[in-house]
């Protein structure tokens, strides 16, 4: 059996024998996520109230459509399907971290020259790269995020605090399943444990999925009717940007 071969029968092993460990204990296993991830989402949030609080500089022209307005099947469908995609990509980097700090080292034996290099040093440059990507992708979220905030409350006339006190109900659960991957990834980095992250990634998948199905139909029949009750907002919406007048039904 050749290295790569090795590898990955290794891998599918290791992750059949830590889903059985698992199923021990998953509580504590799954305390340790939520408990990263939902540090993670409130540290993102906290971001975007601070963007959306400094970036007062123009108004964002609001859309009636959910979180503002009670959509329908069509646009819960929509919410799930960019969250869906924002959960691959989170799990792609736990798959990544597996590949990079378990299955790389172990096919080092019998390579020489740049093939030999590259898998020696592949992991560190490979954890480092999604360590990057993570942290880039976390502060533009946060600054798209909290500017767009901004011009929503300057637009409504509310502050950001307001407006974001509305959509917690949906974006708290929403933001604890999407980074429950990458809660896993810095664990398991931490702790070494990177054999034990593909069976992280189909865990914390079929954990996501369903909060996920639970926070687009808040969004989208639950999370209007809030923002209403704290803004006393109600259409026809009639604003003056710029010199025009706006109204938005």
């Amino acid at each position: 059996m050749d290295a790569s071969a090795y590898a990955f029968a290794h891998g599918v092993r290791h992750t059949r024998e830590t889903l059985r460990t698992w199923q021990t204990t998953p509580t504590a296993v799954l305390a340790r996520w939520v408990a990263g991830s939902a540090l993670a989402a409130v540290g993102l949030l906290a971001a975007v109230w601070i963007v959306a609080s400094l970036d007062n500089g123009f108004q964002q022209i609001i859309k009636l459509q959910p979180p503002f307005a009670v959509g329908d099947l069509g646009e819960v469908a929509q919410v799930l399907g960019r969250n869906m995609l924002v959960l691959a990509l989170h799990a792609m980097a736990c798959v990544a971290g597996f590949i990079a700090g378990s299955s790389l080292p172990m096919q080092v034996e019998g390579r020489t020259g740049l093939s030999r290099w590259v898998h020696e040093r592949g992991g560190r440059f490979a954890i480092a790269f999604v360590a990057a990507a993570t942290a880039f992708s976390l502060s533009a979220q946060a600054y798209l995020l909290g500017h767009t905030l901004g011009g929503l409350a300057a637009f409504l006339r509310v502050s950001p605090g307001l407006l974001l006190l509305g959509v917690l109900p949906h974006a708290i659960p929403e933001l604890i399943a999407l980074f429950l991957p990458l809660a896993a990834w810095i664990i398991a980095s931490r702790r070494g444990e990177w054999e034990q992250l593909l069976a992280a990634t189909v865990v914390t998948v079929a954990v996501a999925v369903p909060v996920l199905v639970i926070a687009a139909f808040i969004e989208v029949y639950v999370s209007p009717h809030l923002f209403t009750a704290l803004t006393h907002i109600h259409p026809p919406i009639v604003r003056h940007v710029d010199g025009w007048t706006v109204t938005v039904h």
